[in-house]
């Protein structure tokens, strides 16, 4: 591979208590500081804090130093990140660096964009069109099974296997098999270890299970990679096998496999976390139910949803959109200042670990109206028009925009498509599900719904 230019310098010391001491703020219990807060409720935690701090302030969690700055020009700073001062490795390392090594969000600036480069040729409209066959097939028969059994089910364990299936199909370009739930608790394992407590693989905790995962994912791909490079193929393991970077070399085993555990493991969390409140938001609200109905069934059945149709479920986008407004599948972001940066009057210094929340902004009643009540009215082209840019930031943005994010809407207007046609969705009388929130969201019991079959 070229050489390349990583600007992110290899150690930045972090700025000891004093340097912090002029932003607002306290440090939290002994020891474990606003850890607890955090993971218990993080979107109660954060607008308590901003009430009595402002939206600037500082905190600590998992033992470090951490300022949050809330608003859409925080989330403008920080991600467009037009002077390079932001470093994405560095924010996420502590969290990901020994679960899901090297993926995009753990690469800077000059080798960031070499990676992205290579890796999105899986994302054209050829390769798109096979994902989308792949998907009506698996999803089809899924929710025909669903639909048979009738009744009440558990969602999110059923969407969460689904999704898993899905991304294997999709991605590998075959069913993982029997291997399915080891695979399935290796990213289990892999997503608790980012939030564990406790940070080195002791025997027992979370992140020696994250590592045992993370060790059962490297050797799932690296045993695939030779023959993938051999036959080819159109799914995104089979491209990544055969990318190159600009010189014409080869990704290399290693980062086929740090790129590809990483794919997975957002094609199937924060998928099945989105899926899982778009259901359960269709549910409590029949109108809406109803109307993406009609939409739906007004895109005619061309062995499923065809790819030339996609356009055709603009409310389903926008009913989709407001699920991940509500419940953003990535609450806040982390990145980690290489040079010293102000912003509201409060210098930063270089190492400050700094957080931006787009569960924060997504609730800010001075830019979303009753910010808690589901209206995908909100994403009509015109209102979307009136809003600052990063005041909706579900897949982040700048340069490290979610490069699977078009595969996320495709996905999600292929199971609506799919769903609406052949069920009614409601949730079970008197029932009101409650959902954690970090690090990626769920519903605290699964999800209970009700699916009735409706006339084919």
């Amino acid at each position: 591979m070229e050489a390349v230019l990583n600007e992110t310098p290899a150690r930045i010391p972090d700025p000891d208590a004093r340097s912090l001491a002029h932003i607002p703020g306290e440090s939290g219990w002994p020891v474990l500081g606003h850890t607890l807060q955090i993971l218990a409720d993080p979107k109660r935690f954060t607008r308590e804090m901003a009430q009595r701090f402002g939206p600037v302030y500082r905190a600590r969690v998992f033992g470090m130093h951490n300022v949050a700055l809330l608003g859409p020009e925080a989330n403008e700073l920080v991600l467009l990140d037009q002077g390079r001062n932001f470093s994405s490795a560095m924010g996420w390392g502590p969290l990901l660096d020994r679960v899901f090594p090297r993926g995009l969000m753990l690469l800077d600036f000059d080798e960031h964009r070499l990676h992205r480069r290579a890796l999105s040729v899986a994302f054209k409209a050829g390769p798109m069109q096979s994902y989308l066959a792949l998907l009506n097939r698996g999803i089809g028969a899924r929710i025909g099974e669903w639909t048979a059994a009738g009744g009440e089910m558990r969602f999110y364990p059923a969407i969460k296997q689904l999704t898993l299936d899905l991304a294997a199909t999709a991605f590998l370009g075959e069913e993982i098999g029997g291997e399915s739930a080891q695979v399935q608790r290796a990213f289990i394992d892999m997503v608790a270890a980012s939030i564990g407590v406790v940070r080195t693989p002791l025997p027992g905790t979370r992140m020696a299970r994250g590592v045992r995962g993370r060790a059962e994912i490297v050797d799932y791909f690296s045993a695939r990679v030779p023959q993938r490079r051999e036959r080819g193929g159109e799914d995104l393991f089979s491209q990544l096998c055969r990318a190159t970077y600009e010189d014409g070399s080869l990704l290399s085993v290693p980062d086929i496999v740090d790129h590809m555990s990483f794919f997975m493991m957002a094609a199937h969390d924060t998928l099945t976390s989105s899926l899982s409140s778009f259901v359960q938001f269709i549910a409590t609200d029949p109108d809406w139910q109803e109307r993406l109905r009609a939409e739906v069934e007004a895109v005619p059945d061309e062995d499923g949803l065809a790819y030339a149709r996609l356009d055709a479920l603009p409310e389903t986008e926008m009913a989709f959109k407001e699920t991940m407004r509500i419940h953003p599948p990535v609450t806040s972001t982390p990145r980690r200042t290489v040079r010293e940066v102000t912003f509201r009057g409060f210098r930063l210094p270089a190492g400050t670990r700094v957080t931006v929340n787009a569960l924060f902004t997504h609730h800010m009643p001075e830019i979303w109206p009753d910010p808690e009540r589901f209206d995908p009215l909100r994403f009509t082209e015109a209102a979307s028009r009136a809003r600052h840019r990063f005041a909706y930031v579900p897949f982040g943005g700048g340069a490290h925009m979610c490069l699977g994010l078009h595969f996320a809407y495709m996905q999600a207007k292929c199971f609506a498509w799919h769903l609406l046609r052949r069920a009614r969705v409601s949730l079970p009388e008197g029932y009101t599900p409650e959902w954690q929130m970090w690090p990626i969201p769920k519903p605290r019991d699964g999800l209970r719904v009700v699916l009735a079959p409706r006339a084919r």
